[in-house]
C-alpha cells in the first residue's frame, strides 16, 4: 500500500543549524512561541476547557507549536504543548468523538476540526512518542467512520478531506484493518475533486467560493499524493497539470499564485494570502516523500525563502493576511470598491489578525515542517531533500550515522555536506541538485542540475563539497519583469516608516510587540529598469536570513524614474502596470534585495523607453 519513495525523519533525529536555527528561535520568541499567553482564541479555547473558538485554532497553532519545540529542544514549549494534548485527549468522548461541541450539535459541527486535529496528534506522536495517541486516534477516527455512514462530509471537511487521509494512512501502517482503507475511498468520494477543475480554475473569482478558495486549493497540491499512501497511485501527472494551470493564470513571482483570498489573476497588486503559502510548503513536502523528481522541493524552496519570510515582520510578531508583490505601502485602502475580491482593505497590513485570525495560528507550520523536510529516507540510504542548514543523527544499517549540512544557502553558493559513521558502512546518499541554478559541481565533478546526485559508497567520515552557480536574469510577467538569481526572487526595496496602532477589537489586544502596523514609503518607488545589466552582490554582516536591514545578497541594477501612478486613482495602491514608462529622470545604481527583506517593495518593474 506504501507509495513512499522517501520517508520522513523526526524531530528525534533532525535539528535545525546555522541560520535555519536563528530563524526558528525568532519564531519561537516571536507570536508562534507566546499565542497561548495572549491570543484568547488559543489561550480560553473550548479545546481546553475555555470559552472561546473551539474549532480550527488551537489545532493550527499546535501542528507548529510542537515541531517548533521539539526542534529546538524547549522543554517550556514542550511541557505547554503537553498540557495542550493532555486536556485535548482527556476531553475524548467514550464513543471517541472529540472534537468540543455538545453532543446535540455534532451533525451541524464542520469536521474540518477533526481532520486537523488528528493531524496535530500524529505531530504530536512523532515528536513525543506518547503512547496514548495511536489509541485517540483509532478511536476517532472508527467513531467518525461510523457516523459518515449516515451523512456525507460538508463545507471545509468537503473542501480539505485529503487532510484526514494523511491520518488514516499513518494509522494503517501500524492497525493495518481493511476498514481504513475504505473509509479513505469514501472521504475521496465525497470530497472536491480539484485536479478535474482546471478548466474552471482559470478564470479569477469574483465572489468567495471553496473551490477557488486559495488555501483549498494549495492543501489539494497533495491530494493524489495523499491517495497514493492508500493505492499507490501515480501522483505526477494530475497534479503537475493542476499546478500548471494555477500557475499560468494566477502565478506569482514569489513562487506562489494569487488568491485574496480567492483567486485573483496575475497581477503583481493583488493578494497571496499567508495561510495558502504555508499549506502549499507542507503539500510540497508531502509530494517530495512520494517522487523522484527534485521540483516539489524547488518549489518548497523557493516559498520558504521568499513568499513565507516576507509576510512575517522580521521579528515574527506580526504578519500580514495578504502580501503583494508590489506593495509600495500597507495601509488600509480606503477606496469605496475593495481592491481584495473577497477581503477587507487591511487584509495586507502588519499586525495581530489582519483580515481573519487563521494565518495568525497557521503560519507556525511552515518553517518547522520545512525544517523536518531537509532529510528524508530512502530504501537503501539517506536523501538531503534540502540544502538549507540542517543536521540528522539515524542510524543505517545498524550504524549510527550523522550528517550536517553546513552553509548560508541559498544566501551563497558553496554547501558542505559532512558525513560521520561510527564504523564505515555502504549506503547511498541522494543529494537534491536544485533545478534553479545554472551548474553545480560536487568535489570539483560536474552534476547535473534538477536532479538527485546518488552518491554510492563506502562511508566513513569524510565532507562533500557541492558548488552551485547562477547569474542574475530577467524574467518576464507580461508587461513586466522581475529579477531572480537560483532560489531568490529580488525586489527594490522601499524605505518604510512602521506606524503604530495600539487598540482593542472584539475583546482581542493589540499592543507592542504584537500591534498593528501601517506602513508608508519613505523613499521612490516608481521606476523602471533602463538598462540589462545585472551585477550580484554578496555582503557579509549578518543579523538574521532574512533581515530587512542587513540583507546577505543584492543585485545591482539600472534604473530610470518614471510615472506609475495608483491604481484607479486610489492612493496607496500601486496600478497594475504604469501609466507611462517613458523615463521623466536620470539613471542611477539601485541595489536590489532579496524579495523577503523588503517589506515594502516594487518587484515586477518595466523596461522605460
Amino acid at each position: 500500500m506504501d507509495n513512499m519513495i522517501f520517508k520522513p525523519f523526526t524531530t528525534k533525529e533532525i535539528k535545525p543549524s546555522g541560520w535555519l536555527r536563528d530563524q526558528l528561535i525568532i519564531q519561537a520568541k516571536g507570536l508562534s512561541g507566546n499565542l497561548d499567553k495572549i491570543w484568547p482564541d488559543v489561550k480560553n479555547s473550548r479545546w481546553i476547557g475555555g470559552d472561546k473558538e473551539g474549532w480550527e485554532r488551537v489545532p493550527y497553532w499546535l501542528d507548529g507549536f510542537i515541531p517548533l519545540a521539539y526542534l529546538l529542544e524547549d522543554e517550556d514549549m514542550i511541557g505547554r504543548a503537553k498540557n495542550y494534548i493532555d486536556a485535548i485527549l482527556a476531553g475524548q468522548r467514550e464513543d471517541g468523538w472529540i472534537c468540543p461541541c455538545d453532543d446535540d450539535q455534532r451533525s451541524r459541527y464542520d469536521v474540518w476540526a477533526l481532520f486537523l486535529i488528528l493531524k496535530v496528534l500524529v505531530v504530536y506522536h512523532d515528536c513525543s512518542g506518547d503512547e496514548r495517541i495511536e489509541e485517540a486516534v483509532y478511536r476517532a477516527l472508527k467513531q467518525y467512520e461510523s457516523y459518515n455512514r449516515h451523512r456525507t462530509i460538508f463545507n471545509w471537511a468537503q473542501a480539505r478531506w485529503y487532510e484526514c487521509v494523511l491520518s488514516v494512512a499513518w494509522l494503517y501502517e501500524r492497525r493495518p484493518e481493511p476498514w481504513l482503507i475504505e473509509f479513505a475511498r469514501l472521504l475521496e468520494a465525497q470530497g472536491i475533486d480539484y485536479f478535474e477543475l482546471c478548466e474552471v480554475l482559470k478564470d479569477s473569482a469574483p465572489k468567495w467560493s471553496y473551490y477557488r478558495h486559495i488555501v483549498n486549493l494549495a492543501m489539494a497540491i497533495k491530494s493524489d499524493a495523499a491517495m497514493s499512501l492508500i493505492d499507490g497511485r501515480n501522483t505526477e501527472k494530475r497534479t503537475k497539470k493542476y499546478i500548471n494551470t494555477l500557475f499560468k493564470h494566477h502565478g506569482n513571482v514569489n513562487g506562489y499564485f494569487n488568491g485574496d483570498e480567492c483567486l485573483a489573476g496575475s497581477s503583481p497588486n493583488r493578494g497571496t494570502e499567508l495561510c495558502g503559502v504555508a499549506e502549499a510548503m507542507f503539500s510540497y513536502e508531502i509530494l517530495a516523500r512520494t517522487s523522484t523528481s527534485t521540483d516539489w522541493m524547488d518549489r518548497c524552496e523557493r516559498l520558504a525563502f521568499n513568499a513565507f519570510p516576507a509576510t512575517v515582520s522580521d521579528d515574527m510578531w506580526t504578519h500580514q493576511y495578504d502580501q503583494l508583490s508590489n506593495q509600495p505601502y500597507c495601509v488600509p485602502y480606503n477606496s469605496e470598491e475593495p481592491h481584495f475580491a473577497t477581503n477587507s482593505n487591511d487584509a495586507h497590513i502588519f499586525g495581530l489578525e489582519p483580515n481573519f485570525g487563521c494565518c495568525t495560528s497557521n503560519l507556525n507550520q511552515a518553517l518547522p515542517k520545512f525544517t523536518l523536510s531537509c532529510f528524508m529516507k530512502a530504501a537503501d540510504g539517506i536523501a538531503v531533500t534540502s540544502l538549507a542548514p540542517c543536521s540528522l543523527r539515524t542510524e543505517v544499517n545498524g550504524v549510527a550515522v550523522n550528517i550536517e549540512t553546513k552553509t548560508l544557502y541559498p544566501f551563497r553558493d558553496k554547501v558542505s555536506i559532512s558525513v560521520k559513521c561510527e564504523k564505515p558502512t555502504a549506503f547511498t546518499l541522494y543529494v537534491r541538485i536544485p533545478a534553479f541554478y545554472d551548474g553545480a559541481e560536487i568535489d570539483g565533478e560536474p552534476v547535473s542540475t534538477g536532479e538527485y546526485c546518488m552518491i554510492n559508497r563506502t562511508f566513513s567520515d569524510e565532507c562533500i563539497e557541492l558548488s552551485l552557480s547562477a547569474t542574475p536574469k530577467f524574467i518576464k510577467r507580461g508587461t513586466l519583469v522581475a529579477v531572480v538569481r537560483g532560489a531568490i526572487t529580488y525586489a527594490l526595496p522601499v524605505k518604510a516608516r512602521w506606524e503604530m496602532h495600539e487598540y482593542v477589537k472584539d475583546g482581542v489586544e493589540r499592543k507592542f510587540p504584537y500591534c498593528d502596523y501601517h506602513l508608508y514609503a519613505e523613499s521612490e518607488w516608481q521606476y523602471g529598469f533602463s538598462s540589462e545589466e545585472l551585477e550580484y552582490v554578496e555582503k557579509e554582516k549578518y543579523i538574521s536570513a532574512f533581515s530587512s536591514e542587513a540583507p546577505l545578497t543584492a543585485v545591482k541594477a539600472k534604473v530610470k524614474p518614471i510615472d506609475w501612478g495608483f491604481k484607479d486613482g486610489v492612493e496607496y495602491i500601486a496600478a497594475d502596470t504604469p501609466r507611462s514608462r517613458r523615463a521623466i529622470g536620470e539613471e542611477k545604481e539601485i541595489e536590489l534585495v532579496p524579495y523577503a527583506c523588503a517589506k515594502l517593495r516594487m518587484t515586477e518593474l518595466p523596461f522605460v523607453k
